[in-house]
């Protein structure tokens, strides 16, 4: 028995010697990763402040800090070009990205994006793409548009952000056929093609021709893009039988302005039985001066209150009928006072 409690005794002591030497590597292991780290971040830190003036002085034309860059070590490339492309993120001025362009191209930026695009890790790949398309590089559109069905979401976000960049007409058809991806969010969807201007609005109103299913997506589109031309189409779309597709469609027509037919329509639908549908039709109704649409706006100043924004707004822009409907509103006590004596002050304020 005695031998048994010192064997046992002597095991217990192992493995706690055992935990106790697994605990110190691993702390060491950790510690180790940490200078690592911050020593990586000290050295882009030193290398970014060398290299940022030499980069800003490049761009403003000087011929002498473009020879250092493009003499400087291959393994300083990559963030030579972040240091390049990240104010583009903010500024997108064709000039900068000209200037940007040019330096890029005496740097050979297109091996780095290349080695990039063959990258097994997603966060250099969408790095490259994102690149490519700020840089306005259109011999690579075809690559970006297969980017659009990479089985990373990640990556086909960035494609699709990459497109809106690169403008290049060919890669229309595929972004709004990308348009009903329900993976890829909704608002990049529509700011792609929103890129374009009118541009896109002949292709789109084609489609929505012979798409009835997806007629929400294509007026969302036009609500951005769209032109007079759109007019007609949006005009018979609120009348679709579907709450949504109306609504979306005064949207439209609040983005490309109103005729007698469309006004009236958007009058009606004042009283439709959809809050979503009644805001966009006062919406609409923002820059149609007349004082019946006014007097129509200022009965929902104490409707549901996306409905009573909408119209309060649409009578501040509408100016002396809207503002005439706003005064005989501002007496009022209630919340439709206070909204109307607001949009008075915004109004009195802007002109």
């Amino acid at each position: 028995m005695t031998t048994w409690l010192t064997h046992f005794e002597s095991a217990v002591a192992s493995l706690l010697w055992a935990g106790l030497t697994l605990a110190l590597c691993t702390f060491g292991v950790v510690v180790i990763e940490r200078v690592v780290y911050g020593l990586g971040i000290l050295r882009q830190e030193r290398l970014q402040r060398r290299y940022r003036p030499l980069v800003e002085r490049a761009l403003a034309g000087d011929d002498e800090a473009l020879l250092t860059l493009i003499a400087s070590p291959s393994r300083h490339r990559v963030l030579l070009a972040a240091l390049l492309i990240a104010p583009l993120l903010e500024d997108r001025d064709p000039e900068r990205i000209g200037r940007t362009r040019r330096l890029a191209d005496a740097m050979s930026f297109t091996t780095i994006a290349d080695r990039f695009l063959r990258s097994r890790w997603w966060w250099r790949r969408a790095r490259a793409i994102r690149a490519l398309g700020l840089l306005r590089y259109s011999d690579y559109t075809a690559v970006i548009i297969t980017a659009l069905d990479d089985p990373n979401p990640n990556i086909r976000v960035a494609a699709l952000d990459a497109l809106s960049d690169l403008k290049d007409p060919r890669s229309l058809p595929a972004l709004i056929v990308r348009m009903h991806d329900l993976s890829l969010p909704l608002g990049r969807r529509a700011q792609a093609l929103t890129a374009f201007g009118s541009e896109c609005e002949a292709l789109v109103l084609d489609l929505a021709a012979i798409d009835r299913e997806n007629t929400p997506t294509y007026a969302l589109v036009l609500s951005r893009c769209g032109t007079a031309r759109s007019r007609e189409a949006l005009s018979r779309w609120t009348t679709d039988d579907r709450a949504a597709v109306r609504a979306v469609a005064f949207e439209g027509l609040a983005h490309v302005g109103l005729d007698e037919q469309a006004a009236e329509l958007s009058i009606d639908a004042l009283n439709s039985d959809e809050p979503p549908v009644r805001a966009m039709a006062a919406r609409a109704l923002r820059h149609w001066l007349t004082r019946d649409a006014a007097a129509q706006l200022g009965a929902h100043l104490d409707d549901e209150w996306s409905v009573a924004v909408e119209a309060a707004q649409s009578l501040r822009a509408m100016r002396e009928p809207g503002l005439i409907v706003l005064q005989e509103q501002a007496a009022r006590t209630d919340l439709a006072g206070l909204l109307a004596r607001q949009m008075i002050w915004e109004a009195n304020a802007q002109w």
